[in-house]
């Protein structure tokens, strides 16, 4: 069978593809070739899972979007590095069928596929997804010749687990160049940073969603920082666990987000702000993936009244 007549081509999905390739890498050089494997059982997964719905839905000639891809590599790269095969696989499945499929494929659904698939696991398998984390490779060639590595709770706590627990923040420039436990593609800000600014230069993703998720999070984090709620600084704050990545990947899907600026601008506050919400007042110590969903469910109001706000005022006029 001829895999162009199963894929339907799309060029924005593979320029995100592009940008999470130094990512991935990265990864790989962290964790070991483990995160590759992980990788390719949950796109295996994820594009059988959308062939056979939307074959359902379409017949026979129905086509896989590569957005199924990159919903794939981004649920992937959420995940630590030891997750089981199986749980990575149901998480994808997960996603694919009941927050994309069921709504009728590619372009309407409304959650996020690749955080839907993470939120169910994270829920239904927590111990495979909070306890256990991988200590990363140090020296060259790191994990890029190696399987994998020691999985050590004690000592190879994220940042965000070993400040809560210790009050200890992880120094600036290894939040910035990575070397620290975490998620597979959380872990080097600086290249999620190059990668968002390829992604605005092909105009592939909003940064009025990207700058309006940092300036929310960062403003309240600010606030809570000066007035003596939490101990942890802002710039810790913002380059410590998942938040980077979801703004730049997650929280830009062109689907699940708004379409106006002016909506996008609000998005991005509401998941900034949520994320600082959950991370200091809730009993997640990562907020940012519940605060993109639930900010999901709020897009279809949030546009229909924008809307109805533009006619009003249009109308006055």
């Amino acid at each position: 069978m001829d895999l162009k007549s199963i894929f339907q081509k799309q060029k924005t999905m593979r320029r995100v593809l592009y940008s999470l390739m130094p990512v991935v890498l990265y990864s790989v050089y962290l964790f070991g070739l483990r995160t590759l494997a992980v990788i390719a059982v949950v796109t295996a997964c994820g594009v059988v899972s959308e062939y056979l719905i939307m074959r359902n839905i379409n017949g026979a000639g129905a086509k896989v979007s590569e957005a199924a891809l990159v919903s794939s590599v981004l649920f992937a790269l959420t995940l630590p590095p030891s997750v089981p095969f199986w749980v990575a696989g149901t998480g994808i499945i997960f996603g694919i069928v009941f927050a994309k499929g069921v709504f009728g494929g590619f372009g309407r659904n409304i959650f996020n596929p690749a955080l839907a698939g993470r939120c169910f696991i994270y829920i239904s398998f927590p111990a495979f997804m909070t306890i256990s984390w991988t200590k990363p490779f140090t020296g060259f060639p790191g994990g890029l010749l190696r399987y994998f590595n020691s999985v050590d709770a004690s000592t190879s706590a994220t940042p965000l687990l070993s400040f809560n627990s210790t009050g200890e923040m992880t120094g600036y420039w290894r939040l910035a160049f990575g070397g620290i436990s975490g998620s597979m593609g959380e872990t080097a800000a600086l290249l999620i940073l190059a990668a968002a600014i390829y992604l605005i230069a092909t105009k592939t993703a909003s940064w009025k969603i990207m700058a309006s998720c940092v300036t929310g999070f960062m403003a309240l984090t600010m606030v809570l920082y000066f007035t003596g709620v939490t101990a942890a600084d802002p710039l810790f704050s913002l380059l410590a666990g998942g938040f980077m990545f979801g703004t730049v990947f997650m929280a830009t899907d062109p689907v699940s987000a708004p379409k106006t600026d002016s909506g996008r601008i609000i998005y991005g506050a509401m998941i900034g702000i949520l994320t600082c919400v959950i991370r200091i007042f809730g009993l997640f110590v990562e907020g940012v993936m519940f605060a993109i969903l639930i900010s999901n469910m709020f897009v279809p109001l949030l546009e229909r009244n924008l809307s109805a706000l533009k006619a009003r005022k249009k109308a006055a006029a």
